[in-house]
C-alpha cells in the first residue's frame, strides 16, 4: 500500500507538472493571436482621447505614415511606441522608416527638414508633421485628411506678383506644389477680369505686388476683408521697389491697420550664423502666437519690411514675427536711417469677430516678406514649416481638434517634516526590523515543528 501510495503521488505531480506546462503553452499560443490591453491610467491618458477616436473613425481606408529618421538612437523607437497608439484604435494605420542620409537630395525636394518628420497619406493627400510632443500634432493632421475637399487659396494675379504656379527664383511654385498633397488648390485672381472676390474662396493671397493694383482691384479686396474673408497679405521693403511707386494698397492697409514702414531691416547679429548681408534677418525665437507656439526652427527672412499695427481698430494684432534687439532700419538716406538697439516687427497676425454670419472668427495675415516662401529661400530651415503654419492658422485649422490635457493627479507628492521622517524611518529601519522579525518568526516555527 505505501509503494502504490508513493507511486499515485508521484503520477500526480507529474500530471500536474504536464498539465502546468500545457496550460502555459496554450496561454502562450492565444496570446499571439489576441491582443487585450487595458489602460488602469487615471483619465486613460495612456490610451488616445475620445476626440482622437472619432477622428479615426471617419477614416475609411487605411492611412499610411512614412518616418524619415535616422537609425541610430532611440528616435524610431520613441516614434513607434506613439503610433502604435493610433494602431490598436486603427488596425490599417501602416508605418515604415526611411534613413534621410541616404538620398539628402531627395529629401530636400520631398521638404524633409527634420529628423523624425511623419508624412501621412491617405486617399492620395498627404500631411507633414514634425511635432510629436503631444496627442493633438498627429490627430489634427488626421482630421484634415479626413476632411477632404480642396480648400480654395485665391492669388491675386496681373500686378507682377509671385505666381502660385511659377518655377522662378522668385515664385511660390515649390511650396505651393507641396500644399496641394494638403488639401489645398490655387486659382488666379485678376482684377482684370473679375471685379469682386469669387463665392466660396477660403483665403485670398497678394504675395508681393511690383506693379500698381488697379483701383477697382483694392476697392475688391478692401469689399472681401469687409465681408469677412481671410487674407495673407506678403507684402517687401519700399526700397525694391519702383521709386515712388506706392502701389495704391493705402485703403487695404486702412483696413487692417496695419502700416508698411518705409526701408529695409538690417541686423549684424546674422554674422554669428554664417550670413554677411545684414540685411538677412535669421530667426530661432518668436513672440507667442498660435503660428508660432511650440515652434523652435531657424527662418531665413531676405529684405525685410517692418511693420506696424494702429490702435483704435477692431482687429486683435498679435505680432509673431519679430527682429532681433540691434536690428535698424535702413532706408538709403543715412540721415533718415533708425538708430540700432530695437527689435522690430514684421509679421502681424489679426483675428476678429467675423462681419459674416457664416462664420465665427475672421483671420488675416501681413509679413514683411514675400521671399522666405520662394523657390530660392524655401528649403532653409524652417521656412517650409513656417508658412504651412501661417496658412493652416488662416484657415481655421490650428484648433480642429482641442484635446484636453491629460496628466496624471498624482505627480507631486507634498509632505510635512514629520511625514517625511515617518517614510524615512519606516524604509531605514521599520522594514528591516518587520523583515527580521517574520524570518525569526519562521525559524522558529520550523525547528518547534
Amino acid at each position: 500500500m505505501t509503494t502504490l501510495r508513493r507511486t499515485l503521488r508521484r503520477l500526480d505531480g507529474w500530471l500536474f507538472a504536464a498539465l502546468a506546462i500545457l496550460a502555459f503553452a496554450a496561454a502562450g499560443y492565444l496570446a499571439t493571436r489576441y491582443h487585450h490591453v487595458t489602460d488602469w491610467t487615471h483619465d486613460a491618458r495612456a490610451s488616445l482621447s475620445k476626440e482622437s477616436r472619432a477622428v479615426l473613425a471617419r477614416l475609411d481606408g487605411p492611412v499610411e505614415i512614412t518616418s524619415y529618421a535616422n537609425p541610430q538612437g532611440s528616435l524610431r523607437q520613441s516614434i513607434a511606441t506613439f503610433v502604435a497608439r493610433y494602431q490598436q484604435a486603427k488596425p490599417d494605420i501602416s508605418l515604415r522608416f526611411v534613413d534621410p542620409q541616404l538620398d539628402p537630395g531627395a529629401m530636400r525636394e520631398k521638404g524633409i527638414t527634420v529628423d523624425g518628420e511623419l508624412v501621412i497619406r491617405y486617399h492620395g493627400r498627404e500631411q507633414h508633421l514634425d511635432d510629436l510632443s503631444s496627442e493633438a500634432p498627429l490627430t489634427n493632421a488626421l482630421e484634415r485628411l479626413a476632411r477632404g475637399g480642396d480648400r480654395i487659396v485665391a492669388f491675386v494675379t496681373g500686378d507682377g506678383e509671385r505666381r502660385a504656379d511659377g518655377q522662378g527664383n522668385d515664385d511660390l511654385g515649390t511650396f505651393m506644389h507641396q500644399l496641394e498633397g494638403r488639401g489645398m488648390r490655387a486659382v488666379p485672381l485678376n482684377f482684370a477680369q473679375v471685379t469682386a472676390v469669387p463665392e466660396h474662396t477660403d483665403l485670398v493671397v497678394l504675395a508681393s505686388p511690383s506693379a500698381p493694383l488697379p483701383p477697382g482691384g483694392v476697392q475688391a479686396l478692401v469689399n472681401y476683408v469687409a465681408d469677412g474673408g481671410n487674407l495673407l497679405w506678403l507684402t517687401d521693403p519700399q526700397g525694391r521697389q519702383v521709386l515712388g511707386n506706392d502701389l495704391g494698397l493705402q485703403p487695404l492697409s486702412d483696413a487692417l491697420g496695419i502700416t508698411v514702414l518705409p526701408g529695409t531691416l538690417s541686423d549684424p547679429s546674422g554674422s554669428a550664423l554664417g550670413l554677411h548681408d545684414p540685411h538677412m534677418i535669421a530667426l530661432g525665437d518668436y513672440p507667442a502666437q498660435a503660428i508660432t507656439r511650440g515652434f523652435t526652427l531657424t527662418t531665413l527672412f531676405p529684405e525685410v519690411a517692418a511693420l506696424g499695427a494702429r490702435p483704435g481698430t477692431d482687429w486683435s494684432a498679435a505680432p509673431f514675427l519679430r527682429s532681433g534687439p540691434q536690428t535698424r532700419i535702413d532706408t538709403g538716406q543715412p540721415d533718415l536711417d533708425g538708430q540700432p538697439g530695437h527689435a522690430l516687427d514684421f509679421g502681424f497676425a489679426l483675428s476678429r469677430l467675423s462681419p459674416s454670419p457664416a462664420k465665427r472668427e475672421q483671420r488675416a495675415a501681413v509679413i514683411g516678406d514675400g521671399d522666405f516662401l520662394s523657390n530660392t529661400y524655401l528649403g532653409n530651415g524652417g521656412n517650409r514649416a513656417l508658412g504651412e503654419r501661417v496658412f493652416d492658422w488662416l484657415l481655421g485649422d490650428d484648433a480642429l481638434v482641442n484635446l484636453p490635457p491629460r496628466g496624471a493627479p498624482d505627480r507631486f507628492l507634498q509632505l510635512s517634516q514629520g511625514g517625511l521622517n515617518a517614510v524615512t524611518f519606516g524604509f531605514l529601519a521599520g522594514l528591516p526590523l518587520a523583515l527580521l522579525l517574520a524570518g525569526g518568526l519562521v525559524v522558529w516555527r520550523r525547528r518547534r515543528y
